[in-house]
């Protein structure tokens, strides 16, 4: 069962379980979902890959991340809750993120793989890590870590 079928079956099963906070947030996720598909048909696309379903569910987290900063600041703790409760429900499909050691192999392996030997390199490593490990890798903090790797 890929992502988009997993989202849908638990909407129905949020539904059925009366949980009505939960059924709100994957209720939000399927229209973003949907908006997605919409916005990418002008390509010849009817329906976005696995890949950017997750690229798409991690935008949500961040810009709920956001939101929740600024309702704390402004003294909000209802909303920042409401926020951090939709993070939780987004979260639980997102595969879980590769830690630093992980992260560190996966590196040298592109590295390796790509025979890449100095920074002028980078976007192919960087190339190589997406493809290999898009849904798993924060790439925010591979290009630091590629960047060291090719600079020593």
């Amino acid at each position: 069962m890929d992502l988009r079928e997993t989202l849908a079956e638990h909407v129905k099963l949020s539904m059925k379980a009366g949980t009505a906070a939960r059924t709100s947030t994957l209720r939000m996720v399927m229209a973003k979902l949907k908006d997605t598909d919409i916005a990418a048909r002008p390509k010849g696309i009817a329906q976005i890959p696995e890949e950017e379903i997750v690229a798409m569910l991690r935008g949500m987290v961040k810009s709920r991340r956001e939101s929740v900063e600024l309702y704390t600041q402004g003294n909000r703790p209802e909303l920042a809750a409401k926020e951090e409760a939709e993070i939780a429900v987004i979260e639980s499909f997102l595969p879980s993120r590769m830690d630093d050691a992980a992260m560190q192999q996966a590196v040298a392996a592109a590295v390796a793989e790509t025979g890449a030997a100095s920074i002028k390199d980078m976007g192919k490593v960087m190339a190589a890590l997406k493809a290999k490990h898009a849904a798993s890798l924060d790439m925010a903090k591979a290009g630091p870590m590629v960047k060291a790797r090719l600079s020593s």
